[in-house]
């Protein structure tokens, strides 16, 4: 569904991805794992046309996105949940949702995605009429989700869902995630959080100062001892 071939994104003198590539099958959830200041929120950037990209190209279904604009790759069936939410925080939660199912091919299943993301996220139901912006983080993720399921999405970029937030919320984040990958909905989530999102991508990529070092299926890298060491901080996966 989605390729990434040779990207290069530098701000200035600054390069942040250097020659990277890497692939999302249709259905898959692939993760992106990395510390602070790897690369992976320029990789999302680059990808949801936020950043510009030096060299490289990316495709979606076989189309360049090379100039495409923002709403037209939301019109395509891409959405992006950004780092630090981007959540309307003056409005309240349905009209953030409402928001989110602005584009021509969300707006005649509106309602259905609703309630979609109702279910997942019950708490949305309770407080729809709760200004976004008086709600706790966790909270406020669980807007900025449902805000780009409202979208219905073929394709949802995740930009550290669970930065920020407290492990309870966190893992709260996560039993969504889960729910939502059960969907088939294809899922490109960029996270700290390696061994939580381990436990639930098929695939992942690991990236230091811009660069891949490496990829392979889950389960095999949640056993890898250098995995372990560097990302996993230096217990064996099956400890908490």
């Amino acid at each position: 569904m989605l390729e990434v071939e040779g990207l290069t994104v530098a701000y200035g003198k600054h390069v942040a991805l250097n020659d990277v590539s890497l692939s999302v099958g249709q259905g898959e959830m692939v993760a992106i794992l990395g510390a602070n200041g790897a690369g992976k929120s320029s990789l999302l950037g680059a990808i949801s046309a936020r950043v510009a990209a030096r060299a490289g190209q990316i495709t979606y279904r076989g189309r360049a996105l090379a100039g495409v604009p923002q709403h037209r790759l939301v019109e395509m069936g891409i959405a992006i949940v950004p780092e630090g939410r981007g959540i309307f925080p003056a409005m309240s939660v349905a009209e953030n949702l409402a928001l989110g199912a602005f584009p021509d091919r969300a707006r005649g299943d509106a309602a259905a995605q609703r309630m979609e993301v109702f279910d997942l996220f019950p708490k949305l139901a309770e407080r729809r009429d709760q200004i976004a912006g008086t709600m706790s983080g966790g909270e406020q993720q669980m807007v900025a989700i449902g805000r780009a399921l409202m979208s219905a999405p073929d394709l949802l970029l995740l930009d550290e869902p669970s930065l920020g937030l407290a492990p309870v919320v966190t893992q709260g984040v996560f039993c969504a995630l889960e729910r939502i990958r059960a969907t088939g909905l294809t899922v490109l989530i960029v996270e700290q959080n390696a061994r939580a999102t381990l436990a639930l991508a098929d695939r992942a990529y690991l990236i230091e100062a811009g660069r891949i070092i490496g990829s392979g299926r889950a389960e095999e890298l949640r056993n890898d001892p250098a995995v372990v060491r560097a990302f996993l901080g230096g217990a064996s996966a099956g400890t908490s």
